[in-house]
């Protein structure tokens, strides 16, 4: 069946639906900001307890996402504030899946 992933053992037989709604794709991209952000924290230096500036460079295949999931990804990585700017300098350049997006990650002082 289109869309699904089935697979039988014996009498077992397990089908998943493996489409990807919008909504998902949404979080998913969220979900890859945050472990990358941690990462960025871990590699300054930062401490798990220090608060931080998350700067997103604006493109329209993240901004959604990170405009619904704001809050989720701020409170995942300690971000007193996560903004979508344009024309990042000194930034990291992040890739996942089809996505190339550069952030700044700053520490509170």
């Amino acid at each position: 069946m289109p869309g699904w992933l089935v697979a039988n053992e014996g009498k077992l037989t397990v089908a998943l639906d493996i489409t990807v709604s919008d909504e998902l794709l949404r979080e998913g991209i969220a979900r890859e900001l945050v472990n990358r952000i941690q990462n960025i924290r871990k590699s300054n230096g930062y401490e798990i307890v220090d608060k931080i500036v998350v700067e997103i460079e604006s493109r329209d295949e993240i901004n959604e996402a990170v405009k619904e999931f704001s809050n989720y990804i701020a409170s995942q990585t300690l971000a007193d504030s996560v903004l979508l700017s344009s024309n990042l300098s000194n930034a990291t350049e992040l890739e996942f899946d089809e996505y190339t997006v550069k952030v700044i990650v700053k520490k509170v002082q």
